[in-house]
């Protein structure tokens, strides 16, 4: 079985061997390569302590070191290689108390997760599986390498890690891997929110969102933050998830549109997801259910609300979660919305021809006053586009004030 290793990973992995080391590509790169997917990444993992692996490469950076971990810089590519390791004890859940390098690859690899993220290849030894990887690749089966529990106990990450990688190849999950997943459960609070959002947003943005299903019956969700398990109101049509852009705002908002947005902005705040995320899912939880009247000027005062990008979700959110007649209608506002953008009709406030001070030379003072006069004014070119001038705008507002 031959896998192709980029040149510089390869150069890394012989330079090693050319100094008496064993190396391999590891993990997830190997995985992907043998499922024909490109690996985002290339990782190494090598007999070598990090300090050889130091003297052997001019160029590196320590990265990992306590860990074994050295970064090692080739061709304007950077490669992880870590030293072959014997994790300590878990004392957290999280992280390991300790590490000890070994000579022994098989040692290495039994410490990893799952057995299709537990293997090595090199050009020189061909794949090492010492675990079944292969078999269950083949069969689309996640599975803990040895004893399910304590791979979770270890790490309760990993029990995230499993329902993602099976909604990212669309696999299943083996029986006692599952039954594992929900008797550690509860260890997730030892879990940051941070990692928590990064392997659920993941899994949201693969392609079978819907096994996000799991996290509620293998009773996840009251561990992933405090109003999480509210979410599973948004299991109804779950599968209609990989039907919406690939995007997180939209992938999220899918997950808990029936929520109240203010609510789904606070699961998302729980989970320390970043600020644009949090904004986005809670204007598209707030107008989804909205039917948009096929209508240019009601049409233009809903595109002043939100940027263009977010009113295409917007449209894309409605086709997939809502029906019957309205499905005709949206066709005629997505025609309509692109007429608005082709003639460049002012759908923001910036773009209006008259400002603040242009009100204020009229002799408005200001103050709240000027607020409500500007947004009189603005509602005119929503509704008309063509009074968008200084002139008519300035003489219109005399009447305001």
């Amino acid at each position: 079985m031959t896998i192709q290793v980029p040149d510089a990973a390869g150069k890394i992995i012989k330079q090693l061997n050319t100094h008496g080391f064993e190396a391999y590509a590891v993990g997830g790169c190997v995985r992907d390569s043998l499922l024909l997917r490109v690996p985002k990444d290339w990782d190494i993992t090598t007999s070598a302590k990090p300090e050889q692996v130091k003297e052997i490469f001019a160029r590196t950076v320590d990265t990992g070191i306590l860990h074994g971990t050295v970064t090692v810089l080739m061709e304007h590519e950077a490669y992880e290689v870590t030293t072959y390791r014997i994790d300590g004890e878990y004392e957290d859940g999280r992280h390991p108390k300790s590490v000890e390098f070994t000579s022994n690859l098989l040692e290495d690899l039994k410490r990893r997760d799952f057995t299709i993220n537990a293997m090595a290849y090199s050009e020189r030894d061909g794949l090492v599986d010492a675990f079944g990887g292969v078999r269950d690749l083949e069969a689309g089966i996640i599975r803990c390498v040895g004893n399910p529990m304590d791979r979770f106990n270890e790490d309760a990450l990993r029990i995230l890690r499993a329902i993602r990688f099976s909604a990212q190849l669309g696999f299943e999950i083996e029986e006692e891997t599952n039954k594992a997943i929900s008797a550690i459960a509860p260890n997730m609070e030892k879990v940051s929110k941070e990692r928590i959002a990064v392997e659920l947003t993941k899994l949201l943005l693969s392609d079978y969102p819907e096994k996000m299903v799991a996290v509620f019956e293998r009773g996840i969700a009251p561990y992933v933050s405090q109003h999480f398990n509210t979410a599973k109101r948004g299991l109804l049509q779950l599968e209609k998830l990989k039907m919406l852009p690939s995007s997180k705002h939209v992938r999220w908002s899918g997950l808990l549109r029936f929520l109240d947005p203010k609510e789904a902005a606070g699961i998302l705040k729980e989970l320390k997801l970043d600020n644009d995320t949090v904004d986005q899912v809670k204007i598209l939880s707030e107008l989804w259910k909205s039917e948009i009247p096929a209508s240019k000027p009601e049409i233009r005062k809903v595109m002043s609300r939100i940027n263009a990008p977010l009113f295409d979700d917007l449209l894309n959110f409605q086709t997939v979660f809502l029906n019957g007649s309205y499905l005709e209608q949206l066709k005629t506002v997505r025609q309509y919305a692109g007429e608005i953008v082709d003639n460049g009709d002012c759908i923001c406030l910036k773009d209006m021809a008259v400002t603040g001070r242009d009100l204020i030379e009229a002799g408005v003072k200001p103050g709240p006053q000027m607020g409500e006069i500007l947004e009189a004014l603005f509602n005119q070119v929503l509704e008309n586009p063509e009074y968008n001038s200084r002139e008519y705008l300035l003489n219109y507002s005399k009447d305001l004030f």
